[in-house]
């Protein structure tokens, strides 16, 4: 599993870092970036879901 942010619908409610501040960062500009490399930790998913799902732009997906 991996976790993908797009930028042209992130507008910088930065949910995402609050609930997995390991997968997830802010740029210079205060947009949601993945900041981890390669696949989602075992374990993880049932949060990955949950950070997409607390997005209210939808801008994380996962594939």
């Amino acid at each position: 599993m991996r976790v993908l942010i797009d930028a042209d619908k992130c507008q910088g409610h930065l949910r995402c870092m609050g609930l997995a501040p390991e997968v997830f960062d802010c740029d210079d500009l205060g947009y949601g970036v993945v900041i981890l490399t390669g696949p989602v930790p075992a374990g993880s998913e049932q949060l990955m879901r949950r950070c997409a799902a607390n997005c209210p732009e939808q801008a994380i997906s996962i594939r």
